[in-house]
């Protein structure tokens, strides 16, 4: 039977899901070399399911959990009978001597040697360890066992940076599951001629195993393969196969973030934190016509796609090896299929914000092994203006300007904020605060208020669940130093006489006084000459913002030189997935 699974198995397609049953009958060496059955049952569930593979054709049951046994043994035992009459038909066109009419297989379930009576609820009846027979063939029964419902590879690979699967499993631990990596024993000129023969292996030669795999020089334009066994401690399920749609190709050398990796080789040691804010461009953004024609028509088009700039991406974040990293312009599908499933590889847990009106939002992610995500108070800077009674007085000073009032409440502008508890200290929190304000040029003011907002939030937050935990403020805040929002922030005021307050003219303008509700902070990266360098314009727009007296800056990771950065004339760029630059720093938190 083994051999009837493995050649119905060869018939599909070489790029989908492979699953094998050497792992489960390796895995019940008690029962002998049975088929597995395999059964998902859950509780509160209505319906069961029983895959098996019998006489070369896969059965995939929907059953009642409350229904009696009898009734699926018969259905098995009629499927069985009609698999063999459509055999005999097949001897007969090919003008063989048919064989007589088959009779129902008997078909049973056993548990300790014992038969189960049929009036017994399937609920209760499939059992982990019971022995399903039909006819002469038996199959090892196998309850909720480890099984990937999600095992995808990258579509693009690029030599010397990570592969990561995208996995997802149920009844099972993806610390525990067994991941091997080969590639083809020979190149893949014709990836669709792999289809034409069934059942065709091209051969493969095993390359590495874990959950990251880095191809090297002499693997491109070869095909992968990952075979990944789900397991819970010593149980184990199904293995998949997941064959790569396309070979490795050549990487693009030296990257700009690649002489930043040497100042980060090791973690940060406790009490250090070592945090990263970075916008790494939106795929929304970056394929619009705009994009390609106005704002980087420099950059070859091929390094605006997003898969290319996700490889980037992934090795640049995972070369940090960061504590706390805080993104801006994550789409939901880069952080749901690329981001987390990486990051998670790299021992990082994340959490997601999009943008109202937008596909893009916020991400924030910390080492799971030093921080754990105690809570979340995300907000809507506009919403919350409008409807939380701690932002009453500057919603009535805001209302002097319809105009300006009316801008405000049209922005979709989020503001993220995770309570992290640290596990080395459970009683010590921190407040992460993670955004991207609004981008116009002319928009200060909007930029001020919107800051307003966020500083009270953050205070309240921070009083009523955190007392005492220090703020780190990360983000793409779209100010230069000489704006309102930064010497609201450095200073803990911004006067009425500045500038922004009349930044898109005077029909929306809004003179005031605007107090912080921190003591000031400090811009632990300082002031760089840009984080953001694109064709028309370059300037500093992004910070990590942090309170003095609770935390003190150890390390600042230098930024790219100029030279590394104008060396595609600027960014993003073949060596540069995005139009900022991200900044890192080590966090002294005082203990």
């Amino acid at each position: 039977m083994l051999n009837h699974l493995t050649a119905a198995l060869t018939l599909l397609p070489r790029r989908l899901l492979v699953s094998s049953p050497r792992t489960l009958t390796r895995a019940c060496p008690l029962l002998g070399r049975m088929e597995p059955a395999v059964v998902r049952c859950l509780p509160g569930d209505p319906k069961l399911t029983i895959s098996f593979s019998l006489e070369g054709s896969h059965k995939h049951m929907l059953r009642d959990q409350d229904e009696p046994l009898g009734k699926v043994l018969t259905r098995i035992s009629n499927n069985a009978a009609k698999g063999q009459g459509k055999a005999k038909k097949s001897k007969k066109h090919r003008g063989q001597q048919p064989c007589e009419a088959p009779e129902p297989a008997a078909v049973k379930l056993y548990y300790d040697g014992d038969e189960v009576p049929g009036t017994v609820l399937n609920s209760e009846a499939w059992r982990d360890g019971a022995v399903l027979q039909v006819g002469d063939v038996k199959f090892s029964v196998h309850r909720n066992v480890p099984t990937f419902t999600t095992a995808e590879l990258p579509v693009s690979l690029l030599a010397g940076f990570p592969v990561c699967p995208k996995l997802e499993v149920e009844f099972g631990s993806l610390q525990d599951c067994e991941l091997i990596w080969y590639k083809e024993t020979a190149p893949n000129t014709r990836p669709e001629a792999a289809e034409e023969v069934p059942g065709q292996d091209p051969g493969w030669t095993q390359v590495g195993c874990g959950r990251v795999h880095v191809p090297s020089n002499q693997d491109i334009g070869y095909r992968l393969k990952l075979c990944c066994t789900p397991k819970d401690g010593s149980r184990s399920g199904l293995t998949k196969e997941l064959v790569s749609v396309g070979v490795v190709e050549a990487g693009p050398g030296v990257c700009t973030f690649d002489n930043r990796h040497a100042y980060t080789i090791k973690e940060a040691e406790w009490p250090a934190v070592r945090v990263v804010s970075y916008n790494i461009l939106a795929d929304v953004y970056a394929q619009t016509e705009l994009s390609k024609t106005v704002l980087y028509p420099y950059c070859a088009p091929y390094a605006l796609q997003l898969d290319y700039r996700q490889n980037l991406i992934k090795k640049e974040l995972a070369g940090y090896n960061a504590d706390i990293i805080c993104l801006q312009e994550v789409d939901k599908g880069v952080f749901v299929d690329s981001l987390t499933p990486a990051l998670d590889a790299f021992g990082l847990d994340g959490v997601f914000r999009v943008k109202e009106k937008q596909h893009e939002g916020l991400t924030t992610f910390y080492r799971r092994s030093k921080f754990r995500l105690l809570s979340r108070h995300d907000i809507v800077l506009s919403e919350a203006l409008t409807s939380d009674p701690i932002h009453s007085e500057l919603l009535e000073r805001v209302s002097a300007n319809s105009a300006l009032k009316d801008k405000i409440l049209q922005r979709s502008t989020a503001l993220q904020v995770s309570i992290l508890e640290d596990l080395n200290k459970p009683d010590r929190k921190v407040c992460v605060a993670n955004t991207h304000l609004y981008w116009h040029p002319k928009g200060g003011n909007v930029r001020l208020v919107q800051m307003g907002v966020a500083l009270q939030h953050l205070s309240h937050v921070i009083s009523e669940v955190a007392p005492g935990a220090p703020l780190i403020f990360c983000g793409d805040f779209n100010s230069s130093p000489s704006s309102g929002v930064f010497q609201l922030v450095s200073e803990a005021v911004v006067p009425q006489q500045h500038a922004d307050w009349s930044s898109s003219g005077p029909e929306e303008s809004c003179s005031m006084e605007l107090p912080s509700t921190f003591p000031p902070l400090l811009s632990a990266c300082s002031q760089p000459a840009y984080t953001n360098y694109v064709g028309g314009f370059h300037g500093c727009l992004d910070y990590i913002f942090i309170q003095p007296d609770s935390m003190q800056v150890e390390q600042v990771i230098p930024l790219p030189s100029h030279q590394e950065v104008t060396t595609y004339e600027a960014l993003p760029s073949v060596a540069h997935p995005s139009d900022h630059i991200a900044l890192v720093c080590d966090l002294r938190w005082s203990p």
